[in-house]
């Protein structure tokens, strides 16, 4: 079996319960030392194989893969959650056409470390129920979809999450203030570096200063910028506990009392 795991943002005690286990259980065990911090290899046991992927190619995993045979028990160590940027799709089409099991074990994305440690909600009602995630083009611009850009995102004004874009600040901010933006200058933004780690970094901004904040500083990897309304938390109150809003477990009540679970 080769699992697929999402190793989470890179606090060791972020990975799942079922992720750990797989990890502890493993034969061979393939991570990338520049996006999973080592102390997550603290989970494995001793005598797994261990294979650092940060300068192999596809074809050197895959090789791990097939030498490691059927009956062993394989971990793929993905950053976050793999199924966000982690180039698990080749692999999958890899055990697919040779028949060899596989699993794919959700992980805690860096999007959720990263609301965590700025302290906000994402989706605040009245000001934005919705998240996006993206990226800038770049050198990988061939595998950008027509209409999906920063700039074309930006229109809509909600939270927005960017990924791997910490390189390039000023055509980051450029495209989140193009023409017809839903942001302006004074937006806010926050610049999450290395979230949960030791030496997680945030700086609370604003769309106007990002390009200049980023530029700061200084980190490239494993960066995460947030953007929009919300990160304000000046939103409205939700529906969910409101006294006046019922659903199936509460019936509507007065401000200031209390119900139980209707009949």
């Amino acid at each position: 079996m080769i699992s697929f795991i999402g190793a989470g943002p890179g606090a060791p005690d972020l990975i799942t319960l079922r992720g750990r286990d797989r990890l502890a259980a493993a034969d061979v065990v393939v991570w990338a030392s520049s996006l999973v911090p080592e102390a997550m290899l603290g989970h494995a046991r001793p005598g797994a194989a261990i294979h650092d992927s940060a300068t192999m190619t596809l074809e050197d995993v895959l090789t791990v893969y097939s030498g490691a045979g059927p009956d062993a028990a394989v971990v793929r160590l993905h950053s976050g959650d793999p199924s966000i940027y982690g180039a698990i799709g080749e692999q999958i089409d890899w055990c697919v056409a040779n028949e060899r099991d596989f699993e794919i074990v959700p992980g805690v994305s860096s999007l959720a470390a990263a609301s965590a440690a700025i302290g906000r909600e994402l989706t605040q009602p009245g000001v934005a129920q919705s998240v996006v995630l993206t990226r800038l083009a770049g050198r990988t611009a061939a595998s950008m979809p027509a209409g999906e850009s920063v700039a074309a995102f930006a229109a809509h004004g909600t939270t927005m999450a960017v990924f791997l874009s910490a390189a390039r600040p000023v055509e980051l901010a450029g495209e989140l203030m193009a023409g017809g933006s839903g942001y302006t200058a004074d937006t806010p933004a926050a610049i999450v570096v290395r979230a949960s780690w030791p030496d997680e970094r945030v700086v609370t901004t604003t769309v106007g200063r990002l390009a200049g904040d980023l530029s700061e500083v200084g980190a490239r990897t494993t960066v995460l910028v947030l953007v929009g309304p919300a990160l304000a938390g000046t939103g409205g109150r939700s529906h969910l506990y409101s006294p006046g809003f019922a659903h199936m477990f509460r019936r509507r009540s007065a401000p200031g009392t209390t119900t139980g679970r209707p009949a």
